[in-house]
């Protein structure tokens, strides 16, 4: 065995084991690009076409598997029932005031702790809001008109 082979598959070990241990798509390409430039070196290929068979194949297969990993990924979000909330309209049971951290809303029944969204408007108890966004346990609420 060649220094190059020794290398080579050196590299795609060290490759693999690190996308065996990372949680997301981390270096699958460069395990591809480490097998193609180990078959190279194999054949007896020069180091100069080792490392360009290695850099193209890693790069191509990032380009091409890169946006499909991200889709997939992407596409495995699921909203939460809490976040189903947003742009639905509550009830203030509690006077909201940002400055003196109060503020209460009921929504389908279950009450809320509410902070203005602006983070400046008061909103006096029995109005109407809009959920403008969750934030930890709290609803970013704003007066509807």
């Amino acid at each position: 065995m060649t220094t190059e082979v020794i290398f080579w598959i050196v590299a795609l070990v060290v490759f693999v084991v690190v996308e065996a241990v990372t949680v997301g798509l981390a270096s699958i390409w460069f395990a591809l690009g480490a097998l193609a430039a180990l078959i190279c070196a194999a054949l007896h290929a020069p180091i100069w076409l080792q490392v360009l068979w290695f850099l193209v194949i890693s790069v191509v297969t990032l380009l091409l598997t890169r946006p499909l990993v991200k889709k997939y990924v992407k596409g495995h979000a699921v909203a939460t029932n809490a976040d189903r909330n947003i742009g639905r309209t509550a009830i203030v049971t509690e006077r909201i005031d940002d400055v003196a951290g109060t503020g209460a809303v009921k929504l389908d029944g279950l009450v809320w702790s509410a902070r203005s969204a602006d983070g400046e408007s008061v909103v006096e108890e029995g109005r109407q809001v809009v959920v403008r966004e969750i934030q930890g346990v709290k609803l970013l609420v704003e007066e509807k008109q």
